[in-house]
């Protein structure tokens, strides 16, 4: 039986992924079974001016499920007026990102970067929990590199300081998403701290997930790079872990009507002609593992308007059928 985690109804968690977890993705995957979704990641300078974009990424008020909307940011101060905004903007708790690698980011002291500075990370989370009522976590890494690994240190100030949960991600900043994730510090974070901790990294599958699990004593999973183009993932594990079902094979009939709902939720969201720039990545993930995959990607590629589209997936698909008869 796995520790509950606030009022979540699952211990699983889509990570957060800027350009991906977006609402259209949040409401395809919320229709699969149960399963805990975190929003794109929304820079607090951004959404302090009120960046029109930015604005809109942070506004959940319409999504009826929980959403934990993650902050990524340097500046204390407009942490405390972020997490006001966002409450108002119906986040269900926040995440404050101390883990993401990519150097814009890095630059401008947030994400993983914060790892190099304990004292700046801690009034972030201080000013955070200080300005809402929400409960609010933090995610980080393994370390900034190999000779800074301070993962258990970090995870002590986080709890000290009020988090009601931390995600941690198995590699150092340096390391990005290379290499194999090391459990052994999630576990060390894990005995560590009082507060439940999320593991992250390397959870390929159901089974993987319940393996760490095994390893390392957390209480709840986050899948990130797996779910591109397997949604299901995210409710399948869920039910691995809670009822040992094991997952079932998605149908080619699932996976493209799946899919035709979730371009046609990008087109509804961003309108047609951005709509159908977003989904080709979308689509070319939904296909990386059916056959003629290379072929389709590029046509659709190069596809510029919606009829086109759904033609080229139409058309697709039924080589499937055909190859049945």
């Amino acid at each position: 039986m796995m520790r509950k985690i606030l009022d979540f109804d699952s211990n699983v968690f889509m990570a957060p992924m800027a350009g991906i977890t977006d609402k259209p993705l949040r409401r395809m995957v919320s229709r699969l079974g149960k399963g805990v979704i975190v929003s794109e990641m929304v820079a607090v300078n951004a959404i302090q001016r009120k960046n029109p974009k930015t604005y809109r990424i942070a506004d959940v008020r319409d999504e009826p499920y929980p959403v934990v909307v993650q902050l990524v940011g340097g500046n204390p101060d407009l942490f405390g007026e972020a997490v006001q905004l966002v409450e108002e903007l119906g986040a269900h708790s926040i995440d404050i990102n101390m883990g993401c690698p990519v150097k814009k980011i890095v630059n401008n002291n947030s994400g993983s970067a914060l790892m190099k500075d304990i004292k700046l990370a801690e009034s972030i989370i201080k000013s955070a929990k200080g300005a809402t009522r929400l409960p609010v976590s933090v995610k980080f890494r393994k370390g900034w590199d190999m000779n800074s690994v301070n993962a258990v240190e970090f995870a002590k100030m986080c709890e000290a300081n009020g988090a009601a949960y931390i995600t941690i991600h198995g590699r150092t900043r340096s390391a990005f998403y290379s290499g194999k994730a090391d459990w052994d510090i999630i576990r060390a974070v894990k005995e560590g701290v009082s507060i439940p901790v999320i593991g992250n990294g390397d959870i390929s599958s159901p089974q993987a997930a319940k393996k760490m699990i095994e390893e390392t004593g957390v209480d709840g999973v986050m899948i990130g790079r797996a779910s591109l183009g397997n949604p299901w993932i995210i409710s399948q594990t869920h039910d691995y872990l809670t009822k040992g079902k094991e997952p079932d094979i998605i149908p080619i009939e699932t996976i493209k009507s799946f899919m035709l709902k979730h371009i046609e939720l990008l087109r509804e969201y961003y309108g047609e002609d951005m709509g159908l720039a977003i989904s080709r990545k979308f689509v070319c993930w939904y296909c990386k593992n059916l056959r003629d995959a290379k072929r389709f990607r590029e046509t659709y590629m190069k596809i510029s308007d919606y009829e086109t589209a759904l033609a080229a997936i139409d058309e697709y698909f039924d080589s499937f059928k055909e190859t049945k008869q």
